[in-house]
């Protein structure tokens, strides 16, 4: 069994800044790649950015240059830096893990979710 929480969410102006961070724990073998994905009211939940086992990063084209992924594997946790927040950034932040239990199960497992609001 694994999970993930999240943490960092809350509420800023129009070009602030907000870090969220996942960890995962539970009975962990390795994590192969983590992201960050979010969901508006009244939108479906849309990815925002992913970093793969060997650190590839991806995002998604309305955060580029202003959101960062990483990762620290010795902590099992990904990190969403995000900087000059807009208000179409507000949802709820949702991260993701593709991890290998020690059963060497594959579980796609997801965090409970942390509220960004972003106010103008």
């Amino acid at each position: 069994q694994v999970q993930l929480v999240e943490s960092g969410g809350g509420s800023v102006q129009t070009g602030g800044s907000l870090r969220l961070s996942c960890t995962a724990s539970g009975s962990i073998r390795s994590i192969d790649a983590m992201g960050w994905y979010r969901q508006a009211p009244g939108k479906q939940r849309e990815s925002v950015a992913g970093i793969s086992s060997g650190d590839s990063t991806n995002y998604a084209d309305s955060v580029k240059g202003r959101f960062t992924i990483s990762r620290d594997n010795a902590k099992n946790t990904v990190y969403l830096q995000m900087n000059s927040l807009k208000p179409e950034d507000t949802a709820v932040y949702y991260c993701s893990a593709r991890i290998l239990t020690t059963e060497r199960f594959i579980s796609d497992s997801w965090g409970q979710g942390t509220q960004v609001t972003v106010s103008s």
